[in-house]
């Protein structure tokens, strides 16, 4: 697998995805053991694990080992699709809020996406493996669509992180660390975008290079701003039902 490789420094290179889909699956095994199931626990390791899914599709797509690319490119194409959604359920469910028609709207059109890229058989004909990331060949008919969809809910979601800190000072720690982590990935990307406008046809895996920051961010602060609250919730609880 790594023999193209070798003698060449690549940023998205097999040992870098390697050691970024360890890192992710490693951080999703640790918040299920870290932290108290709750939906935003769910909802956190469930984004972990797609972005360490993307990461091994990335992986096993740029490698080859004798599977067919365009299965992994659908398998990986399928992850990155389920992450703006969750997204904008995880800020809800963190503001302590229920989740209702934007969530809604925001799992119906990722399932739009993800049965498309499942079931048409045309959807994902091929990639290509370039020296900083990967591009998946997509139908051209989608790839506005899937563009708007992706940015539109990640904006949706920073604009929805800032309106409940505002409303709800008490969550606002974890609310602005998903600012934080939102930006650390959405940034940079669009950068690249901006200076070389080739890069748009590579945005999911450029994206979820810079989205281990993201995963980081998930669990370092996060988990744990939302934790905190938790406890306090449950000592109050405690301290009303023994009459202190």
């Amino acid at each position: 697998m790594l023999e193209k490789y070798k003698g060449k420094t690549y940023c998205f290179s097999p040992p870098v995805m390697l050691a970024t889909l360890i890192a992710e699956f490693s951080m999703a095994a640790y918040a299920t053991w870290r932290y108290k199931m709750d939906t935003v626990k769910r909802l956190a390791v469930t984004i972990l694990m797609a972005l360490g899914v993307f990461q091994l599709a990335e992986y096993m797509v740029c490698g080859g080992l004798g599977i067919s690319g365009v299965d992994w490119a659908r398998t990986g194409y399928v992850a990155i699709t389920l992450l703006p959604a969750l997204g904008i359920h995880m800020i809800t469910a963190i503001a302590n809020q229920k989740a209702g028609k934007v969530v809604k709207v925001a799992y119906a059109t990722c399932a739009i996406f993800v049965g498309y890229y499942v079931v048409i058989q045309g959807a994902l004909n091929g990639h290509t493996c370039y020296s900083n990331y990967a591009v998946f060949h997509t139908s051209s008919a989608s790839n506005d669509l899937f563009l708007y969809y992706y940015y539109g809910w990640l904006l949706i979601g920073l604009y929805l992180a800032y309106r409940y800190g505002k409303l709800k000072p008490k969550y606002r720690p974890a609310l602005n660390a998903m600012i934080y982590g939102y930006t650390a990935f959405i940034a940079p990307t669009t950068f690249f975008n901006i200076v070389n406008p080739t890069t748009v046809s590579g945005i999911p895996s450029i994206m979820c290079g810079f989205a281990v920051i993201f995963a980081i961010v998930l669990v370092a602060k996060v988990l744990p701003s939302r934790g905190k609250i938790n406890n306090e919730l449950d000592l109050s609880s405690l301290t009303k039902k023994i009459g202190l």
